[in-house]
């Protein structure tokens, strides 16, 4: 009696089906999980710039612009971050306007996310991607309009 060696061919057809079962259900997991951590971090660096906002709010009584205000871009820091690129916004009133991220990154190439800042000093999250991706919005962020 000979003893077997090896595997067969339809074993080894079994192993490379299970292989391309999992990865079919692993790389659109994973290309979410890229979208959520590039959208938390964009909201973190975005959020870390309320406090110079609401000082320079106090101090001049508007809302700050990137575009014209030294001082400000000076508080700010540099305008272009690895996630993407910062500006500010003013909105209907003085003390109302966004602070925008628009992002560089390789998943969302124009999409955009903002803290809005409203007349009464209430701070809420909106980005521009689709509501579709929904569950890769940072919680407590929603879909809507960055100026």
């Amino acid at each position: 009696m000979k003893k077997q060696q090896g595997f067969t061919l339809i074993e080894l057809m079994i192993v490379v089906a299970v292989i391309g079962v999992l990865s079919a259900i692993a790389v659109p997991a994973y290309q979410n999980y890229v979208k959520k951590s590039e959208l938390g971090s964009a909201l973190a660096s975005v959020t870390a710039l309320k406090v110079n906002v609401e000082d320079y709010i106090a101090t001049e009584g508007s809302f700050p612009t990137l575009a014209t205000d030294a001082d400000m871009k000076s508080k700010l820091g540099a305008s272009q971050t690895a996630i993407g690129s910062l500006t500010t916004k003013k909105g209907a009133t003085d003390t109302e306007g966004q602070i925008i991220i628009l992002l560089s990154g390789t998943q969302n190439n124009t999409s955009s996310l903002a803290l809005n800042r409203d007349a009464n000093g209430e701070w809420s999250c909106v980005t521009n991607i689709a509501s579709s991706a929904s569950a890769t919005f940072p919680k407590g962020c929603n879909s809507g309009t960055v100026l």
